[in-house]
């Protein structure tokens, strides 16, 4: 849900310190836990270490960004996959197909590498 228009973004005061010291385009992470912070113009240009539970994931703004929020570029879970049988069916596939290659018959006079040769040539 969106917040008030009368109360206005929310912006971490603390953070506004710390980008105060520092000039657009410099290549320091500013780390923050403040993922509800909202992204202002003032943040454009800069590289935040955004925090998702676990660590600090680097996030670099820019102006597309500005009115999302910081959380919204540090993702907290990782997809792993759907279950199920239709699921298992599919890697069954897949894994056949990559198990499945057909050689590739090899020129004459060709050399494999780590193989050894004898000085004479096949005619």
């Amino acid at each position: 849900m969106a917040r008030s228009i009368k109360k206005g973004p929310y912006i971490s005061e603390k953070l506004l310190k710390k980008l105060r010291g520092r000039k657009a385009g410099d290549k320091s992470i500013i780390k923050t836990w403040c993922r509800a912070c909202t992204v202002t113009p003032e943040m454009v240009g800069f590289n935040f270490g955004v925090h998702n539970g676990k660590e600090h994931v680097p996030v670099f703004v820019s102006e597309d960004m500005v009115g999302h929020k910081l959380g919204e570029f540090s993702p907290t879970t990782r997809f792993g996959r759907h279950g199920g049988k239709m699921q298992r069916e599919l890697e069954a596939k897949v894994a056949e197909k990559t198990a499945v290659t057909p050689e590739v018959p090899k020129a004459q006079g060709a050399k494999t590498p780590g193989v050894k040769t004898s000085g004479v040539k096949a005619k």
